[in-house]
């Protein structure tokens, strides 16, 4: 008998699709299940890094991370990192497999699919029930050839599907019916209900709209699910979240971050927006950067080059080092600390054409791009204050020069990063390091003394997945979806 599995498409994106499945991963996981996320092809510059040594999507990490296991490169085996506006990296099973632009990937899909059925096997094998995530849309007819993302491996692994639909964007009505109207009819027998989500005021109010939907498709609702406030705790999934990112009116410490175009791993910034004396702004380009910041901090990024020069057009290398000349701190973080530096030099085409550029000039290294990509996580010390963090390393690319004389970290013996002769510079390659309380709380008092916030950032993720759990336990037919997952035919 297959093990029980069911896959949630969407009738878009950013429906919450992802934070459903992580909810119900910790929903099922607290009734003894052994449950094991899956998501056959995600697209997003967000990744984590697995103990394997891969890396996969941060969703699928979140989503591992509700079902209180550790995250593996079977739970998300395709991930396209975009590079442009009409390129990605391709990471298989946790391991970097090339670059293609979007108009090639068609081609290349069929021979990605027995790597994503090899790793759904493998999960499966170890699970008592496995929830899939669609990418997109399967309404996306013009991307159906080939697909491994949504219906095309569906049918290949012949899994149900529940669709979600977001009712905040309105149309959800249409949406609904129209995926369904789209769909060939042995993939529309596919989907056995639906679920409403972000839904705001009295759901008595859509019981008409229920009624058509079901009149139209014949599928029963199997929750309307209310908006969750405490989403924004939650790492985000993607850069589309960065919509949400809003100023606080108040606040005594202000970090200003330059919102980059490809910019990655941007959950280093949910710790700090999770503490209440703090401010980030995301600048958006055509906006000065702030010359009131108490820190600067440069995100990561997919394409390091192209992002400085993004960085450059914005006027933000003239904003930087005002800033640093009235006193001002800075920090990169991989990428960001790369355009800190003097020079940065990609001989062999790794992120774009091949070529050199001058860098921001602020810290005194040099990075050349290219070799192996650095996929690890690390536990370490910060020397300044000697607090111990951990994270982890994503990046391709050796930094070196004078100013890493003056690294930022110590991992286990190893220096990382490099600070600026007077202090105010620093940048290193660890992602995540805001995550450890005792790191964070030691970081913010040098911008500003403060005490303690009392925030226990990990503590705090641990309370909003079980949080979602109740919420999704309280308005979705939770015990109706785990039967029709044991309900597989093979």
């Amino acid at each position: 008998m297959p093990t029980p599995a069911i896959m949630f498409q969407g009738t878009g994106s950013d429906v919450g699709k992802s934070l459903m499945v992580a909810g119900l991963c910790r929903a099922y996981s607290r009734r003894g299940l052994k449950v094991r996320p899956f998501k056959p092809q995600n697209m997003s510059n967000n990744a984590a890094v697995t103990a394997e040594g891969g890396e996969i999507g941060r969703a699928q990490a979140l989503q591992a991370r509700a079902c209180k296991v550790a995250a593996s490169v079977h739970m998300n085996p395709v991930l396209l990192k975009p590079q442009s506006e009409i390129g990605a990296q391709i990471v298989v099973q946790g391991k970097v497999f090339g670059q293609c632009k979007a108009r090639d990937y068609r081609a290349l899909k069929p021979q990605l699919m027995p790597a994503v059925l090899e790793s759904f096997g493998k999960l499966s094998a170890e699970a008592d029930l496995v929830l899939v995530e669609g990418a997109g849309s399967p309404a996306e007819i013009n991307l159906r050839e080939g697909d491994i993302a949504n219906m095309g491996f569906a049918e290949a692994a012949d899994v149900p599907v529940l669709l979600v639909g977001d009712i905040d964007r309105g149309g959800v009505i249409a949406s609904i019916v129209g995926t369904l109207a789209l769909l060939p009819d042995a993939e529309a027998a596919r989907i056995k209900g639906y679920l409403i989500n972000k839904f705001r005021g009295d759901p008595a109010l859509f019981e008409d709209g229920l009624a058509a939907i079901e009149r139209a498709t014949g599928l029963a609702s199997l929750g309307v699910v209310p908006w969750f406030d405490r989403a924004h705790l939650l790492p985000a999934e993607d850069a589309v979240a960065l919509n949400g990112y809003h100023a606080r009116a108040e606040g005594e410490i202000r970090i200003a971050v330059p919102r980059l175009p490809r910019i990655a791993n941007f959950d280093d910034l949910d710790p700090l927006r999770a503490e209440p004396d703090v401010r980030v702004d995301l600048v958006e380009p055509g906006q000065p950067l702030p010359p009131d910041a108490d820190l600067i901090l440069l995100p990561g990024s997919k394409s390091t080059i192209g992002d400085l020069a993004a960085l450059r057009a914005a006027g933000w290398d003239i904003d930087l080092k005002a800033h640093v000349r009235r006193g001002g701190k800075v920090l990169g973080l991989c990428g960001g600390y790369q355009m800190l530096g003097t020079r940065l030099d990609d001989p062999d085409g790794t992120e774009g054409p091949a070529g050199a550029v001058e860098g921001l000039g602020l810290l005194g290294v040099e990075t050349v791009l290219g070799g192996d990509k650095a996929l690890v996580e690390v536990t370490g010390t910060e020397l300044e204050s000697g607090s111990r963090l951990r994270g982890y390393e994503m990046h391709i690319g050796r930094t070196s020069g004078a100013d890493c004389a003056r690294p930022m970290l110590d991992l286990g013996g190893r220096a990382d990063g490099a600070v600026s002769e007077d202090g105010r510079v620093m940048g290193t390659y660890v992602h995540g390091l805001f995550v450890d309380d005792g790191f964070r709380h030691a970081f913010l008092n040098r911008l500003k003394p403060r005490g303690e916030s009392g925030i226990a950032y990990e503590a705090q993720v641990e309370r909003v997945l079980d949080e979602l759990a109740d919420h999704l336990e309280r308005h979705a037919d939770t015990q109706r979806i785990l039967d029709l997952a044991s309900q597989r035919p093979r």
